[in-house]
């Protein structure tokens, strides 16, 4: 699996990178025009993410404007709906707009900070990104 690791906080990142690594191949980016670069070039290389772990709050363009350009660009580019990267935001943000607005953006989940490692594995197995 080919992971995108898109975080601005060290502390964050390195755990996050810790932790997927034992799923697949992270990559890390910090903002979100990083993770869109980033994204746009695996796809140029065919060899596109299955995952994206996304925080909200970055620096030069937020992860909810980041995932919206994303959409976009799979629907440009006509990928079907089960070829899409699945995305996982985390924050430390928890309100019921933020979680709506990520769920209208496209996401398909949702993961509080600090992350539970337990609950997290969950939602990759629900994904269908691994199995336990």
């Amino acid at each position: 699996m080919r992971i995108l690791i898109a975080e601005d906080d060290l502390a964050s990142r390195v755990f996050m990178k810790k932790f997927l690594s034992k799923y697949g191949d992270c990559d890390i980016v910090t903002d979100g025009l990083e993770t869109i670069d980033a994204f746009l070039m695996a796809i140029k290389e065919e060899e596109p993410y299955h995952l994206i772990c996304m925080d909200i709050m970055m620096p030069k363009l937020d992860g909810l404007k980041a995932l919206q350009t994303i959409r976009d660009i799979e629907k440009q580019k006509g990928i079907e709906d089960c070829n899409k990267v699945k995305v996982i935001m985390t924050t430390a943000l928890n309100d019921k707009n933020t979680v709506m607005n990520a769920n209208n953006a496209g996401c398909e989940a949702y993961a509080w900070k600090p992350i539970e490692i337990d609950k997290f594995i969950i939602v990759l197995e629900k994904l269908g990104l691994i199995k336990q």
